[in-house]
């Protein structure tokens, strides 16, 4: 027979490590299955990226993470995660996709990629960034449009239609542009956002006012072919040479996994996911939530520095019910 897990944390981001940590604080068994490697999301942020937040509000497990700026970049990220799995030794799989779980009696048979486990509680803490919003335009399957931005050295001396206006997209228009690409970005509305970090936002506004970065806004994408793009401007349509398309226009949660795990979701726009703020337990018993998952579609409610206590919430009320029985 194999191990009955007290919990089974799927996801293993900054969130669902500190599942694992307070997990250890409290006495029970679990195991953390990721479908990609440590901190996966992360990994696949832009190579140049910094924080938002400082150093101390990205800390977890009370292990302090030291930078050599005052807002981190994606590889002390990295290793900073890195070091805090290893101090607490914490028991992961990396590379093993949750397939399927089936609830039977007390008990949670979790199907993975690669193995099967019995839990008695389940913890999905799997984030947003594996789903991009598509523009579904003509084109938009052709290998030179991208929906994810690593590298700007990529793109130098490419003609680059970025599309959208968050802190990703204005950080994918400055980098390529400083590499030495033709950057154009499409804006839907009339700005750009107002969540753009705060010593970013005048860099792109003034890159715009000057005429080294072209952007249309209240603008959009309508179709993309091997060699031009058509955009829709308020003064018509015009088409653009063009050589790769950087669509930034956000992620959403895999609200199929959470539907399949019998988790309800609201049925307005936001699809928030079902559960008790207090101890993050969602509609079906045994399953809680941890994380940016919990917002559903309003992505930029939860980050790591406001959700390390679901984490606590969770052990909580989990050590409760497996200590009393």
């Amino acid at each position: 027979m194999p191990e009955v897990f007290d919990v089974i944390i799927i996801g293993a981001g900054p969130i669902g490590l500190t599942c694992g940590i307070e997990a250890q604080k409290k006495g029970l068994t679990y195991l953390i299955v990721e479908k990609g490697c440590l901190v996966n999301s992360l990994y696949h942020y832009p190579v140049t990226m910094t924080f938002f937040s400082t150093s101390e509000k990205l800390e977890i497990g009370g292990v302090p993470f030291v930078s050599n700026n005052i807002k981190p970049v994606k590889a002390e990220a990295l290793e900073y995660y890195r070091r805090v799995a290893l101090k607490f030794n914490l028991n992961i799989r990396l590379f093993e996709e949750v397939l399927s779980t089936v609830k039977n009696g007390d008990y949670f048979h979790v199907y993975t990629s690669k193995a099967d486990y019995i839990a008695l509680n389940i913890i999905i803490s799997t984030g947003f960034y594996d789903i991009p919003f598509t523009l579904n335009i003509p084109g938009e399957d052709l290998p030179k449009v991208r929906h994810y931005y690593t590298d700007p050295h990529f793109y130098a001396m490419q003609k680059v239609v970025v599309v959208g206006a968050s802190n990703s997209a204005v950080d994918a228009a400055l980098e390529t542009y400083r590499k030495g690409a033709e950057v154009t970005m499409v804006v839907r509305g009339p700005d750009i956002g107002e969540r753009v970090k705060y010593w970013v936002r005048p860099d792109i506004i003034n890159r715009i006012k000057e005429g080294s970065i072209k952007a249309f806004f209240n603008s959009g994408l309508r179709s993309v072919s091997e060699d031009e793009v058509e955009i829709q401007t308020p003064e018509g349509l015009l088409v653009l040479k063009n050589d790769y398309v950087i669509a930034l226009t956000g992620y959403m949660p895999n609200f199929d996994f959470l539907e399949k795990m019998g988790v309800l979701l609201s049925d307005d726009e936001k699809r928030l996911p079902v559960h008790d703020p207090e101890t993050m337990e969602t509609n079906v018993p045994g399953i809680y939530l941890a994380g940016v998952v919990c917002g559903g579609m309003e992505t930029h409610v939860w980050f790591i520095e406001n959700s390390r206590d679901h984490a606590v919430r969770i052990m909580q009320d989990i050590a409760s019910k497996v200590l009393k029985n």
